[in-house]
């Protein structure tokens, strides 16, 4: 056990209030306690504690739930357990609803109390761990919640820290998974709207008609069901940042409608005559050829260049392989932090196999086999047992593709199955595909498949 963690016993019955921190003592953790809350109030002012075991009901002075409240607003990260001898369903709600992350039942089990101390700071030792490994890693491999130690994401920070500031339209382009999102809200948060809204949208999620409603808003009466005014995503972004996700999968007319509002700075909402101004910066992200889509008359080109006045393209996980080690260890510690699971981290067996695996979904597909691994490990370090779902992949294990199958049609069986094994579950099928949900969607649409 580790001496260095504090706890503080505060109850008025010396009994009770010795015999529980003797119990913790002999667990190896450095104890103090208080015999009113007025003192464990004071002690609390005085020094911080880790966690506070704090009776209900300490005659004459504060009781539980007012001490309770004190140690929240003085030490908000602290853990409180709330000590009763009068367990009432009430009590449980009432302390719970206050902020105490647990209640026991007096007299208090010491094997309970000792399973409840070596859980929650377990817990608190992984926070502590994550808090320093996301400063260092801020300090030399970070741009917001992205993580590369490769050149070329580098090249791409110190775009992002320039251009952040500015207003001229940002395109990114990337295949699934690698992070556009991230960098979008990088862009939002580096510049000065960080503290304005950001508004994203998936372009390819929604029918033409939806699509144009979501963006623009509507007046009452514009359409069937349209019983109300409904401000679109434009206005809702304010002075913000609008994400236009998936740009590549809008309709010809919805592409017009944008090109007119990237060159009027203004729009009208669906059944409305009033020109509204659009101030936010849009921030655009395909995984599609966009300049391909224009050269075969798919996408206008008008609008490309409007969009393309400041390019972002995000190179595969397979292009910055010397990341998946950072990555699986970020990941690793931020999910086993939110999870709860014992793990330490990566073992070099597992890492070999991450290195060794093509990743297709990129980054996504990753921290999804990472946190599939997290939270069915034993704990201790993620060893390459616990990613044997990768080596039993149709890839790793050699698959072949049919001969003479056209690729849109291995494309086409692939989300067909992902459906089927997912029992339709759109979420479930793009975590299986690795990738995004508007894709799926996108590809639903593109080939008629039943949903």
């Amino acid at each position: 056990m580790d001496g260095n963690w504090r706890i503080l016993v505060a109850d008025d019955e010396p009994a009770m209030r010795e015999s529980l921190a003797a119990w913790l003592r002999e667990d190896g953790y450095t104890v103090a306690t208080a015999a009113s809350g007025r003192q464990a109030l004071e002690m609390t002012a005085a020094e911080p504690y880790d966690i506070h075991f704090i009776d209900l009901k300490m005659p004459p002075g504060p009781g539980g739930l007012e001490v309770l409240a004190g140690v929240r607003r003085m030490q908000p990260d602290a853990t409180v357990v709330i000590i009763t001898a009068y367990a009432t369903v009430d009590t449980a709600v009432a302390a719970i609803r206050d902020g105490a992350a647990d209640y026991m039942v007096k007299p208090c089990n010491p094997e309970d109390v000792s399973r409840f101390v070596e859980r929650t700071l377990h817990v608190k030792r992984l926070e502590r761990e994550n808090e320093n490994l996301r400063r260092r890693l801020g300090r030399l491999y970070s741009l917001g919640d992205i993580v590369s130690k490769n050149p070329r994401m580098h090249t791409i920070f110190d775009l992002v820290r320039d251009v952040a500031g500015q207003r001229s339209t940002v395109l990114i382009e990337g295949a699934s998974g690698t992070g556009k999102e991230l960098v979008a809200r990088a862009l939002h948060r580096e510049g000065g709207r960080s503290g304005l809204p950001f508004v994203g949208v998936s372009c390819a999620a929604l029918a033409e008609t939806l699509l144009e409603s979501e963006l623009f808003g509507h007046e009452r009466g514009a359409f069937t069901g349209a019983m109300a005014r409904r401000a679109g995503k434009f206005e809702l972004a304010g002075a913000g940042t609008i994400f236009l996700d998936e740009i590549g999968d809008i309709p010809p007319k919805l592409q017009l409608d944008l090109l007119r509002v990237l060159q009027e700075r203004s729009f009208t909402r669906l059944g409305g005559t009033t020109e509204l101004p659009m101030e936010a910066r849009i921030v655009a992200a395909t995984n599609r050829d966009l300049r391909g889509a224009v050269a075969a008359g798919a996408f206008r080109e008008d609008l490309f260049y409007r969009l393309n006045v400041i390019n972002i393209r995000l190179p595969s996980l397979a292009e910055r392989c010397e990341d998946i080690p950072l990555l699986a260890a970020h990941f690793a510690r931020r999910l086993a932090v939110e999870t709860g699971r014992p793990v330490t981290g990566v073992a070099r067996d597992a890492l070999k196999l991450l290195m060794a695996h093509d990743w297709p979904g990129n980054v996504r597909e990753l921290e999804n086999a990472v946190e599939r691994a997290v939270v069915t490990s034993r704990g201790g370090e993620l060893a390459a047992a616990d990613f044997d779902f990768l080596a039993a992949s149709p890839r790793a294990a050699g698959w072949d593709v049919p001969a003479g199958v056209p690729l849109s049609e291995l494309e086409r069986r692939a989300v067909e199955a992902a459906l089927r094994r997912t029992g339709g579950n759109i979420s479930d099928a793009a975590g299986m595909l690795g990738v995004d949900r508007s894709t799926v969607y996108a590809k639903i649409r593109k080939y008629g498949i039943p949903h």
